[in-house]
C-alpha cells in the first residue's frame, strides 16, 4: 500500500470496530505479544514500502543536484517537511529534521541557551522526566551557572501543575516537560503547563515522543515554543525526528553544527548562515527517513489518532484490571494512563519478569526506561512496562496475564 493510497480510512476497517492491524506488521510473527512500543514502534508495510523505494528506486541527494531525480527526491523531501507541520499544526518553515527528540532537545539546550541563558537563571523540569529532558538541561545550566528546580507528581503519578504554579518564578527562563511519561503514560495538560509558563515570562519545550503515535497534537493549539518527537515511536525509521519551534526563537538562534547545506555564503574571513530550519540541518540529511516519516504520518491519520487513543485506553484499562486482580503486582501511573502499563511483581527483579515472559513470547521493557531519577521517586529500582500499539489486541493482554501469573508461581 503506497502512501498515497493512506489520505483516508484503511479500507480493512469501520469506523466502530477495534483495530485489527496485525497484518500490516510482517516483524511481528504470528504468536508473538510486541508490547514495548514505547521504545520502539514495530514498522507497517507502508512505511518499509516507502523506505524501500526511496533507496531501491528513486533515491539521489537533495538540494545540491541539478539532474531531474536530484530535484525530484527535493520535492519528496520537503513534502515530508510539509505533511510533518501538518500533522501537528505548525508550519513547514518551523520543521527542523534531526536524528530524535534527544538531538532535538540538545539542540535547544545548546542554541537556545547560548543566547538566552545566564547565570542565576532558573529551568523547571519535573520527576517524571526522561534521561534526555534532564541531561541536556543539566548541561546547559552548568555552562551559565543556572539552577534546575523539580515540580513534583500528584498521587496518582501526574505532573503536579498546582505545584508547578507555586514553583514558577520570573527567574525560571525555561520549562521542559514531557507530553505523555514514557514510563507512567500519563498525559500533561500541556496547554495549562503552556499558559503556566508563558506566566511568569519563561519559555517552554515539550517533550512529544510518547504523544504524537497516540493523541493529537496541536502546536498552535498549545501555544508551546517548542516541541519535539521522533519518528521510530511513530511507527516510522529510526535516525529521523522532528523539532519544532516557533518562527521568531529560531530566527534568534544560532547554528547546531557548522556544516555543508546550512549556510548562506562562506569565505576565510566570515560565513553567513542559511534561515532556519536549514540553518540547523548541516550536512547530507536522512533522506529515505523523512520519506518514511511522511509515510508513517499518513499511516496514523489514515487509522485516526482518536481511534488509536481509544484503541490502547482500552487495551490499558483491560490490563489494569487483570493485574490489579493479582496481590503481588503494583502498578503505576494513573487508571487513564495513554498506551502503557508500569508494574512490579513482590519480590522480583523486573528483569526476571522480563526474561520468564520473553519465554513465554512476550516482550516487554524492565529496568530504569531512562528515568532513574523518578524510579527514586517511586521507591523502586526498576519496573516492567508493557506498551502498546495500533498492532496490539485481547490476545496480547491475555498473553501478558498469563505470564505474570506464571512469574507469581514461580516465585511465590
Amino acid at each position: 500500500m503506497s502512501p498515497a493510497n493512506l489520505a483516508s480510512p484503511l479500507p480493512h476497517l469501520s469506523a466502530a470496530a477495534p483495530l485489527d492491524l496485525l497484518a500490516d506488521f510482517p516483524a511481528i510473527p504470528a504468536g508473538w505479544s510486541y508490547l514495548d512500543t514505547a521504545a520502539t514502534s514495530q514498522k507497517p508495510q507502508a512505511v518499509i514500502d516507502a523506505i524501500t523505494r526511496g533507496y531501491g528506486e528513486t533515491y539521489a541527494t537533495v538540494h545540491r543536484g541539478v539532474y531531474q531525480r536530484s530535484a525530484d527526491m527535493t520535492l519528496a523531501y520537503e513534502a515530508a517537511r510539509t505533511r510533518v507541520a501538518r500533522f501537528i499544526g505548525g508550519r513547514p518553515e518551523e520543521i527542523v529534521f534531526v536524528r530524535g527528540a534527544t538531538e532535538g532537545i540538545n539542540l535547544v539546550a545548546e542554541c537556545w541557551a547560548a543566547t538566552r541563558l545566564q547565570a542565576g537563571d532558573r529551568i523547571l523540569l519535573s520527576q517524571l522526566e526522561h534521561h534526555s529532558n534532564i541531561v541536556p538541561w543539566q548541561m546547559a545550566a552548568e555552562r551559565v551557572g543556572a539552577a534546575i528546580d523539580v515540580v513534583p507528581l500528584t498521587p496518582d503519578h501526574r505532573i503536579d501543575l498546582d505545584a508547578m504554579a507555586r514553583i514558577l518564578t520570573d527567574r525560571h527562563k525555561l520549562v521542559a516537560l514531557a507530553h505523555v511519561s514514557n514510563v507512567l503514560g500519563s498525559v500533561l495538560d500541556a496547554k495549562r503547563a503552556t499558559e503556566l509558563a508563558h506566566g511568569v515570562g519563561a519559555t517552554i519545550l515539550i517533550d512529544g515522543c510518547q504523544a504524537v503515535p497516540r493523541l493529537p497534537v496541536d502546536v498552535a493549539d498549545i501555544g508551546c515554543d517548542f516541541y519535539v518527537f521522533s519518528g521510530h515511536k511513530l511507527y516510522g525509521p529510526t535516525g529521523i525526528g522532528v523539532l519544532w519551534g516557533r518562527a521568531e526563537l529560531l530566527e534568534r538562534m544560532p547554528p547546531y553544527q557548522g556544516g555543508g547545506s546550512m549556510i548562506d555564503r562562506v569565505s576565510f574571513e566570515r560565513t553567513t548562515y542559511a534561515p532556519p530550519p536549514t540553518r540547523f540541518e548541516a550536512g547530507t540529511p536522512h533522506i529515505v527517513g523523512a520519506l518514511g516519516l511522511h509515510a508513517a504520518i499518513n499511516y496514523v491519520d489514515a487509522i485516526g489518532l482518536d481511534r488509536i487513543h481509544a484503541h490502547e485506553t482500552a487495551l490499558v484499562r483491560e490490563t489494569r484490571a487483570a493485574l490489579a486482580g493479582l496481590n503481588s503486582v503494583r502498578l503505576f501511573g494513573p487508571e487513564d494512563a495513554a498506551g502503557i502499563v508500569s508494574f512490579a511483581v513482590e519480590g522480583v527483579h523486573p528483569h526476571d519478569v522480563g526474561t520468564i515472559l520473553d519465554e513465554a513470547r512476550v516482550a516487554i521493557r524492565a529496568g530504569h526506561h531512562c528515568a532513574q531519577p523518578l524510579m527514586e521517586t517511586l521507591d523502586v529500582p526498576a519496573t516492567a512496562r508493557a506498551s502498546f500499539g495500533v498492532y496490539n489486541g485481547p490476545a496480547d493482554v491475555a498473553a501478558l496475564v498469563a505470564g505474570i501469573e506464571r512469574v507469581t508461581r514461580i516465585f511465590g
